[in-house]
């Protein structure tokens, strides 16, 4: 499983310099396998979480039991915003994030 877990983090990195975020989610993915089958991988993942416990707290709440990921995915889709857009956001932004709120709501329920 660890192979596998290398294997769809290096698949990731290739995807990611395509057009949107098809890498971010495959590298996360190869990461929660590679996490739950490496002692070395836990003891760095820890490592990290106490150095960046904001970083690291999303990759935590995808490897529980029954993960959260409409929740991760929109909590990251705003910080990223919030990285890109530096002042307060338009009126017509709003409108697409309640939007793509909604349609998240109804995809993952």
């Amino acid at each position: 499983m660890m192979a596998l877990g290398f294997l769809v983090i290096g698949l990731g990195i290739l995807i990611a310099p395509l057009p949107g975020p098809g890498g971010v989610p495959v590298i996360a993915l190869g990461l929660v396998l590679l996490l739950r089958n490496s002692w070395w991988a836990k003891r760095q993942f820890i490592r990290a979480q106490h150095a960046r416990p904001k970083w690291v707290y999303p990759f935590r709440r995808l490897m529980r039991k029954k993960p959260e990921i409409a929740p991760v995915f929109w909590q990251q889709a705003l910080r990223a915003e919030k990285v890109v857009l530096r002042k307060r956001p338009s009126r017509q932004l709003i409108r697409v994030r309640k939007r793509a709120r909604r349609v998240l709501r109804r995809a993952f329920r």
